[in-house]
């Protein structure tokens, strides 16, 4: 392989997971916030280990989650998180991914997180996916200089 040749640098599973840290921190934040506007306070009991979907919460923070990942990871490839550790969400050909792709792939980590990224590693592949990447094609690139060539070497950050 030549110099010339593309290359899509993956990102480290490390680095996905401290930016889907920030998001998090963030959208907890905000989703608190909204739902202590609406009902006066925010009652996290821990009763029958099932606290979170017992109080309403779970369904409605999950929701908005969805939405922050859809809309940026849609308009721009990134979220604040992606976007503060130098990540970008792409399709398998290190462009802008479609709609689809991007709804596949929040629902995963919107809903289904722990689940999705369980089956990811044991399922992995050289691209480094998590089961609704896969199922959408998309895949977290470490931001490089990349050409529009659509032969890629895929690389692990």
């Amino acid at each position: 392989m030549s110099n010339s040749d593309p290359k899509i640098v993956l990102a480290k599973w490390s680095d996905r997971f401290f930016a889907w840290l920030i998001d998090f921190v963030i959208i907890s934040v905000i989703s608190t916030g909204i739902i202590f506007g609406l009902f006066g306070n925010v009652d996290y009991e821990f009763e029958e280990n099932n606290f979170w979907i017992k109080n309403g919460e779970y369904i409605p923070t999950s929701v908005i989650f969805f939405v922050y990942w859809v809309i940026l990871e849609y308009r721009t490839g990134q979220t604040i998180g992606k976007k503060i550790l130098n990540l970008k969400s792409t399709n398998i050909y290190g462009k802008n991914p479609s709609l689809k792709g991007v709804l596949i792939s929040s629902f995963g980590k919107s809903f289904l997180l722990p689940l999705d990224v369980i089956l990811g590693w044991i399922l992995t592949n050289k691209k480094r996916q998590r089961v609704f990447n896969k199922l959408g094609d998309t895949i977290v690139v470490k931001i490089k200089d990349v050409q529009d060539v659509s032969d890629f070497t895929y690389l692990k950050d």
